[in-house]
């Protein structure tokens, strides 16, 4: 076992456990979750994992739907759908779509992702589907595909149904595909303003119009899910993802998570250590032909958790001393085991960094003399 004296030892690695001091504040919200999406680091948990009426949040569906076919080359942007009397009457938010014209893939996008229309939810679902029904059957075949787990859609709008429900975790897992398989579509979120068929309608996002690293993502409201919010912000390089739903009004919806992201991104933040390749310590090596072999790091690795623990971090590596030739590059053969305070210990393999074949019979019998009279590990 060997420690690491002042290193600044930080790790990537999915489904980090939770930072500590990740439960030293609370929401209002009656479902949350705030990541770190770097190291996939749950800084703050409520209720996350059960299902929920998400209300135009699940929007964020029906927008990926859509990207994935423009990437894919099935759609383009310049693409025309006929809009139906159906898309047309619909309530709620709206585009103002007329019924039988035809509207760019473009304009329905921004119609979705500025200002929430249901009308252009449907003209989506009816272009791509033959109608909104068997759409809600392939945004569930995409979304079981893609991890979403407490999710299942009814429609394509949010609109409230029974049975029509996504889990917090599953709205930020679903937020972060968008922002990484996607990246030349995404900044659409980012859009303020748009007009449609002569209406300006702003982008309903709070958080966009603050000077906060916002560029994403989307709210919902309905009377039984209450005011929600899927939201992403960037500073220093570090992006945060919050979902949060059940808040009472507008006001308290912004109001909530600029002091959520605020608070992450003030009190905790992202440590990057170890680059995949790099050489993190040496073990001796026993009747080989050199005497000692490199520990390598197989991944890229970083750590968050709350600034004020930073100073109390300690990394040891273990392992058993000497390691007997002949050694294999990429066995694993040590563990660096990382620690700080109010954290779960964190352990990682360390393999080896080279092959280090056998010495031959004498090489052997002269290592073994030497260890018998000097007590020379060979």
């Amino acid at each position: 076992m060997r420690t690491l004296c002042g290193l600044s030892v930080v790790f990537v690695v999915a489904s980090l456990a939770v930072a500590a001091g990740a439960e030293s504040i609370s929401t209002r919200a009656r479902h949350a979750v705030l990541i770190d999406t770097t190291t996939d680091t749950v800084l703050l948990d409520k209720a996350s994992d059960v299902p929920m009426p998400p209300a135009s949040m699940s929007k964020l569906m029906t927008i990926y739907m859509v990207f994935d076919r423009l990437k894919s080359g099935r759609v383009s942007m310049d693409d025309q759908f006929l809009v139906s009397e159906k898309a047309w009457r619909k309530g709620g938010s709206k585009m103002f779509v007329r019924v039988n014209t035809r509207v760019s893939v473009r304009d329905l996008l921004r119609g979705i992702i500025v200002q929430s229309g249901n009308d252009a939810c449907i003209v989506i679902a009816e272009g791509l589907a033959g109608s909104e029904e068997a759409f809600a059957e392939q945004m569930n075949r995409r979304a079981r595909e893609i991890g979403l787990t407490e999710s299942s859609f009814k429609n394509a709008t949010g609109w409230p149904a029974e049975g029509h429900v996504m889990s917090a975790r599953d709205i930020a897992r679903l937020s972060s595909r968008l922002i990484q398989d996607f990246p030349e579509y995404y900044k659409m979120f980012a859009e303020v303003e748009f007009t449609y068929n002569g209406i300006k309608q702003g982008n309903r996002n709070p958080l966009l119009y603050k000077n906060f690293g916002a560029d994403g993502l989307k709210t919902g409201h309905t009377e039984a899910s209450g005011f929600g919010l899927a939201a992403s912000a960037v500073r220093d390089g570090r992006r945060l993802l919050l979902v949060v739903n059940g808040l009472d009004s507008m006001r308290e919806r912004s109001s909530e998570s600029a002091r959520l992201l605020d608070w992450a991104f003030r009190e905790t933040a992202t440590y990057a250590l170890f680059k995949k390749g790099d050489v993190v310590d040496r073990a001796d090596v026993w009747l080989g032909v050199e005497k000692s072999v490199p520990l390598v790091i197989d991944r890229d690795l970083a750590l968050t958790m709350p600034r004020r623990a930073r100073g109390d971090m300690k990394a040891k590596v273990v392992f058993n001393n000497p390691v007997p030739a002949p050694v294999r590059a990429g066995t694993p053969i040590a563990r660096l085991v990382v620690t700080a305070e109010g954290q779960k210990p964190l352990e990682l393999p360390l393999v080896a960094g080279k092959d280090i074949e056998q010495l031959g019979l004498f090489g052997r019998l002269g290592a073994a003399i030497r260890h018998l009279v000097y007590g020379a590990a060979g």
